[in-house]
């Protein structure tokens, strides 16, 4: 576990299930226009249940790097990171995706949270390249990314289908700071 001034993180585990489905569902109409459309049947339990085993393997087996975080003191979930996709080989990278409870936006606390697991992740997976992308209009990210270190790469059309149609993307990466990963 991780520790950061205001909050703890930590990787998923198969264990975490309710708790990933509390949180989506508390957040659902917050990340709607920022995510892909979710099929009937998404927030079932037992579909939580196969996502929180099938994302404990995919760490195991070093494919991603699911990370949940909450306040100090506090057993909700505030925030999920993802560190997935990762590429070994000549590549050593990934994309991170992210998201924060809704209700606590504005405070810092997703800066906080990735500054913390940024270094921890180049430092303790072995990788040199962390991609995000986000929607022109996420104003929001757009600035966090900046402040995280991430460098704008390109633009790119229709690159996922988000809220039920395709959407272009600003691609960014940040490197690591390491020049022997």
């Amino acid at each position: 576990m991780l520790a950061a001034e205001r909050t703890w993180i930590r990787l998923v585990s198969e264990a975490d299930a309710q708790r990933l489905r509390a949180y989506h569902l508390a957040n659902q109409a917050h990340l709607a226009p920022w995510e892909p459309e979710r099929p009937a049947g998404f927030h079932d339990p037992e579909a939580w249940r196969a996502r929180a085993a099938l994302q404990a393997e995919s760490i195991r087996r070093g494919l991603a790097y699911h990370f949940l975080a909450g306040l100090h003191g506090r057993e909700e979930i505030l925030a999920i990171c993802n560190f997935s996709n990762v590429v070994r080989g000549a590549f050593l990278a990934c994309h991170l995706g992210y998201s924060l409870d809704g209700a606590h936006q504005g405070r810092g606390l997703m800066f906080e949270i990735l500054s913390a697991l940024i270094p921890h992740v180049f430092q303790n997976y072995g990788l040199h390249r962390i991609m995000a992308s986000h929607l022109p209009e996420n104003h929001r990210s757009a600035k966090l990314l900046t402040r995280l270190g991430f460098e704008r790469e390109g633009y790119a059309r229709d690159y996922l289908k988000i809220a039920g149609r395709w959407r272009d993307h600003v691609l960014t990466a940040r490197i690591s700071p390491d020049p022997l990963i």
